[in-house]
């Protein structure tokens, strides 16, 4: 069972790296190999990955394709049973391919499967989600409420709130920071490869729902831990501008699964309203306490 590892670069030398020198240093119960796609950085030499790690496969893109165009130059040369899409800002502390590989092939039934993340300084990251409904949604309204009930009910009621990441789960989707799942699944996706029609963001929802579309469910594994950078920007100028992307990606999706139905509208109506709500709450508590927002 050999797994093939899948790095995006994009102008992260230095960051990429460090990913890179983590994967071979941990990952040491499987067999692997590391390709390396370079999406025409404008500044990196990709060339000097393969002076530094002469072992990885190295790949470089004529374009900046976006995420899932470079993660599928990079599984077309891909020789592995198992496709790992890693961020390039991933840093491994353990033997996680290994041991995220093994439980992948013992669960029944998984499309894609994710790890542990947290941010650098120990703050989890919430990897684990359902998909967005309209009960969803307002159940987001209720989360007071929802505090009274027990933490198991509570926590798979909404993964994406309540859930602390302390055992193992399935779920609707996983983040694509660490996104495996076997290679003949491409197989049965529409051109034999991953969805390329986001440049950037929504990508890995999209992915497990056309997974779910085939009957496979996500899961996600408490049982190892990879550290993920992900310095997104807090200035709040910022945060609205990736907020208008997300909520954009979401009703894309959205759209995906039900049309341009009344339910589609009707949930582009409550989600919209209430994540420019909650943004502008954030603003007003920023500018009040001048605290760093999060």
């Amino acid at each position: 069972m050999l797994v093939s590892v899948i790095i995006v670069n994009y102008n992260t030398f230095h960051i990429t790296c460090g990913c890179i020198e983590s994967t071979i240093k941990h990952t040491q119960k499987i067999p692997y190999e590391i390709i390396l796609v370079d999406n025409a950085s404008p500044t990196d030499n990709p060339d000097d990955f393969l002076t530094r790690f002469p072992s990885i496969t190295l790949i470089k893109s004529k374009e900046n394709g976006g995420f899932a165009k470079g993660n599928n130059l990079g599984i077309a040369a891909a020789k592995g049973d198992i496709i790992l899409l890693l961020n390039s800002d991933t840093i491994l502390t353990e033997d996680s391919i290994s041991i995220a590989a093994e439980r992948l092939q013992q669960q029944e039934g998984v499309g894609a499967l994710t790890v542990k993340l947290t941010y650098p300084d120990g703050r989890l990251q919430h990897t684990a989600r359902k998909f967005r409904s309209i009960q969803n949604e307002l159940l987001d309204f209720l989360r007071p409420v929802l505090k009274l009930l027990p933490y198991h009910k509570r926590s798979q009621l909404m993964l994406n709130q309540y859930f602390n990441g302390d055992y193992n789960t399935y779920c609707d989707w996983v983040s694509g920071a660490f996104m495996m799942f076997n290679h003949n699944l491409l197989a049965q996706m529409p051109g034999n490869k991953l969805d390329e029609r986001f440049f950037m963001y929504g990508e890995d929802h999209l992915w497990c729902y056309q997974f779910h579309e085939k009957g496979y469910r996500s899961y996600y594994l408490a049982d190892t831990t990879v550290i993920h950078i992900n310095n997104a920007s807090t200035a709040p100028a910022k945060q609205l501008t990736l907020l208008k992307k997300l909520l954009e990606m979401e009703l894309k999706i959205m759209e995906y699964r039900k049309g341009k139905s009344l339910y589609y509208y009707l949930f582009s109506l409550i989600l919209t309203c209430k994540e420019m709500a909650r943004y502008y709450i954030k603003v007003a508590v920023f500018k009040l306490f001048k605290h760093k927002m999060r």
